[in-house]
């Protein structure tokens, strides 16, 4: 086959497909156009959704500004509330605190004056302990030398006994050579005695107080090294104490006085301690001295008992105070009946001369005045002056009857009955 066949076969096929080249080449345009569209179509749902997706970016960024700027206000406002809320808290907290404070600061001045008191008591205080120790050191030493003088013999002791008795009668109100007496004689079948002291007691009784124990047994006592003398010492001390006791009951003080005296005798010693001690050795002591009529004393017992005669004293002159007194008024009471005698005698002269005046006052306007009042009558004159008219009296006179004795009733019975009230 030829070339030029070929070409003509060619174009004729060429002329038959020409359609259909045509159509596809149609086809194909349509189809670039359309994937044109579709890709502008493509690109623009890309950039419309990029724009949408910046939109929402946009509106998400607007939204976090908003809320971030709202958040901030937010934020602000709560900042600006709770700093109000905080000072309203503190102004409230402080109005609260306020009398605490003040409470707080007027504590703090107490405690201040209170600290500056304490300082100052304090010092007041050391000074104190510095004078009670040295009044402490010097009693000891006066007690060293008591002790020492006391050691010297019966004679120290026994003035050392009278004079703290006699301390003690006077500091329970009894007064020397008035209510007691020192060193009285009395002579006995025996011989003469001579107490201590003799108590004066209302009625004119006495009863006598010796005030002789020897101490030097107690003494040595104090001064041992070790217990065992110690204890032998203070038995030393309760035998002289029974010894003494024996002794003053021996002497039967009561015996040598007037009826009303006690039947006893008080054996006194100088201190409790030394009764005390003389009792833990022996404690039937002091009932074997009652039963021998000794009655065992010391300052303080002493008191109470010489307290009991002052008082005993007090109501003896009570009771001659009240007898004076009676007497006294026994006296005014007669000297007031006599003067109650003299006025009921002046009321009775009194109630005579007023009638006596009311009959000279009825004779004289019967008989005088009527013969008088007719000189008006017949117009005397009489310079204006009348007769004045004269009237009776006619107040009676006041009887006494608050100082009238009834029958059988004496003055001494009313005197006894004003008495009695009085007491």
């Amino acid at each position: 086959m030829n070339f030029d066949s070929v070409l003509i076969a060619l174009l004729a096929a060429l002329v038959t497909a020409a359609p259909a080249v045509a159509w596809a080449l149609m086809e194909r345009n349509r189809a670039n156009r359309a994937e044109a569209r579709a890709w502008d179509l493509q690109d623009a749902s890309a950039r419309l959704r990029i724009m949408e997706e910046q939109a929402v970016k946009n509106a998400a960024f607007l939204q976090a500004e908003a809320a971030t700027t709202i958040a901030e206000q937010v934020m602000k406002r709560a900042d600006e509330t709770f700093h109000n809320r905080e000072q309203l808290a503190q102004a409230r907290l402080e109005a609260q605190l306020k009398p605490v404070a003040e409470t707080l600061a007027k504590f703090q001045e107490q405690v201040v004056a209170v600290e500056k008191t304490r300082a100052e008591e304090t010092g007041g205080l050391k000074e104190q302990i510095n004078q009670l120790l040295t009044a402490s050191v010097a009693t000891q030493a006066e007690a060293r030398k008591l002790s020492a003088a006391l050691r010297r013999g019966a004679g120290v002791q026994g003035r050392w006994g009278e004079q703290t008795l006699r301390n003690v009668l006077e500091a329970a109100g009894l007064h020397n050579r008035y209510d007691f007496d020192e060193q009285t004689s009395t002579d006995t079948e025996e011989g003469r005695r001579r107490p201590d002291v003799t108590v004066r007691l209302p009625g004119g009784a006495v009863f006598v107080i010796d005030a002789k124990c020897s101490l030097n047994a107690f003494l040595d006592a104090q001064d041992a090294v070790d217990e065992a003398t110690r204890e032998a010492c203070y038995v030393r001390h309760a035998q002289s104490v029974r010894a003494h006791m024996l002794g003053l009951s021996a002497k039967t003080y009561w015996d040598q006085f007037n009826q009303g005296s006690p039947d006893f005798v008080a054996m006194f010693i100088p201190g409790d301690s030394f009764l005390a001690a003389a009792l833990e050795r022996a404690p039937e002591l002091m009932t074997e001295a009652m039963d021998r009529r000794v009655l065992v004393v010391t300052p303080t017992t002493l008191f109470a008992l010489c307290k009991a005669v002052v008082y005993g004293w007090r109501v003896e002159e009570q009771a001659a105070n009240a007898q004076e007194i009676s007497k006294l008024g026994r006296e005014l009471y007669k000297r007031l009946s006599v003067m109650g005698g003299h006025a009921a005698s002046v009321g009775k002269a009194l109630e005579a001369a007023v009638g006596r005046y009311n009959q000279f006052v009825g004779s004289l306007e019967t008989q005088v005045m009527t013969q008088a009042r007719r000189f008006e009558e017949l117009k005397v004159d009489h310079e204006g002056k009348e007769i004045a008219e004269l009237t009776p009296v006619e107040t009676g006179i006041r009887p006494l009857t608050k100082l009238a004795v009834d029958d059988g009733e004496s003055v001494q019975g009313h005197l006894a009955a004003l008495t009695a009230k009085g007491r």
